[in-house]
C-alpha cells in the first residue's frame, strides 16, 4: 500500500488542512509555528511506529473544546493498492475489478475506518462497532493496589489495541496470560485482593463475550478490514537525531544489553556495528583474547571500518570520508579520515554538522535496508545543523531513500528545497477562520512561508543572501529559534518584538556569522549583527567592526554584544536569557536515562562561563555525551506552547524586552515604552 493524500482535521491548530497529495519526496514548507509539526504528529499517529495514541484532552484545538467527540476523525488517508494486494482482496470478497485505491481514517478514540470506491459491501450488515464491545470489559477501580492497577491498564489497553487494529485472532492467544500477569499482581491486603479477584472474574467473562462476538460480525468485512490495517505501511516520525559517540566501552554495551537496558547511544553504536557487519560478542571475546585473537580483531576492525566506508564515502560532497576503528582492551575508537587531511580524528573532533549527517545517514541506512522498507517517514526539520551544501547532499540522500519510501520533511531552510521539483513543494498557511491549512500557491499573501521561497530562489540563481533589506545575523539556529518565539510572545502581549520586516539569518558560529554579515552589507542591504558575550563572540565583533567594516563604503552595519544588550556583564549567551533551572530541567527530562544509569538526581554547575559550557562540562565529567541541537529544540517547544509572557520564567520577559530594544534601536528605530 502506498500513501498518496492524506487530510487532518480538528488537530491541535489545524481545523482542516484539506487534502495533501503526497509524492516519493513530498517537502512541507512553513514559518515557525505554522503548523508543521502538527500536521506530521498527526498523519504519525494514523499508524504510528512507537504505539502513540491520539490525546483528544491535549490535542482537539483549544478555541473549539465545547465540540469535544472522540468519534472525530481526525486523519484520513488515501492508499494505491499493489496489484497483490487487489488479487488478496478481490479473491476474498469475489469483487471482480476491485478498486485501486482505499480510504482508512482514525478517530480520536483510535478506531480504524476503511473505505472503498464503490459499493463493495452494499449487502452486507454493518461491521460491530468495537467500542460498544469494549466497554463491556470491567473499569479500573481507585480501591485496586498499584501494581495491579497498572497491569489491569496495560492490558484494558493491549487489549483496546488489538481490537482497533483488527488483530482479533491474538486476543485468544493473550487471555490466559493477561489472566496470569493480573494474578501475578494482586495486592498483599486481603480486603484489596478480593475486589482484584473479581476483577479478574468479570474482565475473563467480558473477554470471553468479546472475542464471541468479534467472531460472529460479517466475516469477509472483517478479513479485508483486517486485511487493509495489516497491510498499511509504519508511520515513523523523526524529530531529534541522536549524534553518535565515537568512543564506547564494549563490555559495558554488552551487559547493558544483556540486561534489556541499552540508552538511545548504545542502540546507535550497534547500529553502526551491524553496518560494518561486525558482531558485539565476538569483538569483546577476542579483545580478551592472545596475540592471535587480537590479530584476528584488528583484522575484523579493518574489514568492518572499509564495509563503511564504501556504504557512506560519497554520500558527502564536500570531501571523501573514510572510516577507521581501534581497540583497547574492551574501549572502542571511531575514527574519520578524508581525501584532504589523511590524518586519524576522533569523530568527536569533527565538526557538530558532520557528526549529525554521519549519526541520520547510517541510521538511516540501517533502517531502510532492515525493518522500515516500504514504509513512511515523517522527519521534522532535517538539516537544521548543516552547512548549506551539506543540506543539499542531505537532499540527495532522501532522493535515495525515497525510492523505497514515501518520505515528507518539514523545512523553513531555502537549501532543504529542490526547486527543480516544484511539485513536491506544500505550503503551510494560517488563517484566523480557517486554522491552518496547506496549498501549492507560491505566492499566496496569506502564507509568509512564500519568502523561504523567494530565498531559494534567489540563493538558486546567485547562491546568495539576498533574503530582506534588514537583516539580524546570530550565529546559529539555536539563536533563530529562541529569538523568534519570544519576539511572538511579547508581540502577542502587545509589546515590542523584532520589526516584522527584519529577516534572521543563521551564520553557523560567531566567525561564520561574520562573513554572512559582511556578504550582506556587500549587497547593500541593512545589518545588525548580534554576538554571544564570550571569547569567540567578542572577536567577531572586533573582527566585524575593525577589519571588515572598515573595507566597505558607508557600511550599513551594527555588531552588538547580547550579555551588553541586556545590560549584563561577563560572558552571556542566548540560553542564558533563561533561568539556570528552567534549562537544566530539560537537560535533566531529555537525558533521564543516561543520568539515571550514573546515579546523577541533580545537576550541579560550576564556573561563571555561559550557562551551556556548565551543562557540558558537568555532563562530561558523568561521561555522558551531550548534543546541543535537541536540548534547544525542546527549549522552543516549549516556548512554542506557552500563551503569553506570563509563562516565561522569571527574569525572562525583562531580559527580552532589553534586547529587542537594543536591536530596534540598532536598526535606527526609536524607542518604545515596553510595560
Amino acid at each position: 500500500m502506498e500513501l498518496i493524500k492524506f487530510r487532518v482535521s480538528m488537530y491541535k491548530g489545524i481545523l482542516d488542512s484539506g487534502w495533501v497529495n503526497v509524492n516519493d519526496l513530498t517537502v512541507l514548507v512553513g514559518k515557525n509555528e505554522s503548523g508543521k509539526t502538527s500536521l506530521l504528529k498527526a498523519l504519525h499517529k494514523l499508524n504510528p511506529d512507537s504505539g502513540d495514541a491520539y490525546d483528544i484532552e491535549k490535542e482537539w484545538p483549544r478555541k473549539h473544546r465545547k465540540k469535544r467527540n472522540k468519534e472525530h476523525v481526525v486523519c484520513q488517508a488515501k492508499f494505491r493498492l499493489s496489484d497483490q494486494e487487489k488479487t488478496h482482496l478481490s479473491r476474498t470478497t469475489s469483487v471482480e475489478n476491485f478498486p485501486d485505491t482505499v480510504e482508512v481514517s482514525r478517530n480520536y478514540a483510535g478506531v480504524f475506518e476503511v473505505k472503498f470506491e464503490g459499493e463493495i459491501f452494499s449487502d452486507k450488515p454493518d461491521i460491530i462497532n468495537p467500542n460498544k464491545l469494549l466497554d463491556a470489559l470491567p473499569k479500573i477501580q481507585d480501591v485496586f493496589g498499584v501494581e495491579f492497577k497498572k497491569r489491569a491498564d496495560k492490558c484494558l489497553k493491549d487489549t483496546m489495541r488489538f481490537v482497533h487494529e483488527g488483530k482479533h485472532d491474538k486476543l485468544r492467544r493473550i487471555a490466559e496470560q493477561q489472566e496470569l500477569y493480573l494474578s501475578e499482581g494482586l495486592s498483599p491486603s486481603h480486603s484489596r485482593r478480593d475486589i482484584e479477584i473479581d476483577f479478574i472474574k468479570q474482565y475473563r467473562q467480558g473477554f470471553q463475550n468479546l472475542i464471541k462476538e468479534l467472531e460472529q460480525s460479517p466475516a469477509i468485512e472483517v478479513k479485508v478490514t483486517k486485511y487493509v490495517i495489516s497491510h498499511l505501511p509504519k508511520f515513523i516520525y523523526m524529530n531529534d537525531y541522536r549524534i553518535f559517540s565515537g568512543r564506547a566501552r564494549l563490555d559495558e554495551i554488552q551487559n547493558r544489553r544483556d540486561k534489556d537496558q541499552l540508552t538511545e547511544a548504545d542502540k546507535t553504536f550497534l547500529t553502526i556495528l551491524d553496518l560494518s557487519e561486525l558482531d558485539l560478542d565476538e569483538l569483546v571475546q577476542l579483545g580478551q583474547g592472545d596475540e592471535e585473537k587480537m590479530a584476528l580483531l584488528s583484522c575484523d576492525l579493518t574489514n568492518g571500518a572499509a564495509t563503511l566506508t564504501d556504504a557512506f564515502s560519497d554520500h558527502l560532497s564536500q570531501r571523501g570520508y573514510g572510516v577507521a576503528y581501534d581497540t583497547n582492551s574492551n574501549l572502542f575508537f571511531t575514527f574519520i579520515k578524508d581525501d584532504i587531511d589523511s590524518a586519524l580524528t576522533e569523530l568527536e573532533e569533527r565538526s557538530k554538522g558532520f557528526q549529525w549527517f554521519f549519526s541520520f545517514d547510517l541510521t538511516f541506512m540501517h533502517g531502510t535496508k532492515k525493518t522500515f522498507k516500504r514504509n513512511v517517514f515523517l522527519l521534522d526539520e532535517p538539516g537544521l545543523h548543516l552547512h548549506p551544501e551539506a543540506q543539499k547532499d542531505l537532499l540527495g540522500r532522501l532522493e535515495e531513500y525515497a525510492k523505497e519510501n514515501r518520505i515528507l520533511y518539514t523545512t523553513h531552510l531555502p537549501f532543504m528545497i529542490d526547486l527543480d521539483h516544484p511539485d513536491r513543494i506544500r505550503i503551510l498557511k494560517e488563517d484566523k477562520e480557517k486554522g491552518i491549512t496547506v496549498t501549492t500557491d507560491f505566492a499566496d499573501p496569506a502564507s509568509k512561508s512564500h519568502l523561504v521561497l523567494e530565498a531559494a530562489l534567489g540563493m538558486k540563481a546567485a547562491q546568495s543572501y539576498l533574503v530582506a533589506k534588514r537583516n539580524l545575523v546570530v550565529e546559529g539556529y539555536d539563536d533563530l529559534w529562541i529569538l523568534t518565539e519570544l519576539s511572538n510572545l511579547l508581540q502577542q502581549d502587545g509589546l515590542d518584538g523584532l520589526p516584522e520586516d527584519v529577516h534572521i539569518t543563521p551564520g553557523g558560529g560567531a566567525s561564520k556569522a561574520v562573513y554572512v554579515a559582511t556578504f550582506l552589507i556587500g549587497q547593500d542591504l541593512l545589518v545588525v549583527a548580534l554576538f554571544d558575550s564570550d571569547k569567540a563572540g567578542r572577536d567577531a565583533q572586533k573582527s566585524l567592526t575593525h577589519t571588515w567594516l572598515t573595507q566597505c563604503k558607508k557600511p550599513r552595519a551594527e555588531a552588538i554584544l547580547l550579555g551588553e544588550a541586556v545590560e549584563i556583564s561577563g560572558d552571556f549567551a542566548t540560553e542564558d536569557l533563561f533561568p539556570e533551572d528552567f534549562v537544566t530541567d530539560i537537560v535533566k527530562e531529555f537525558h533521564s536515562e543516561d543520568l539515571a544509569n550514573v546515579g546523577v538526581t541533580e545537576i550541579k554547575l560550576q564556573g561563571k562561563d555561559i550557562l551551556w559550557r556548565r551543562i557540558k562540562r558537568f555532563m562530561k565529567s558523568h561521561d555522558i555525551n551531550i548534543n546541543k541541537g535537541p536540548i534547544i529544540k525542546r527549549l522552543w517547544y516549549k516556548l512554542s506552547d506557552m500563551d503569553n509572557t506570563s509563562e516565561l520564567p522569571d527574569g525572562t520577559k525583562e531580559k527580552a524586552i532589553k534586547l529587542f530594544e537594543t536591536i530596534r534601536k540598532a536598526f535606527g528605530e526609536e524607542e518604545t515604552e515596553n510595560s
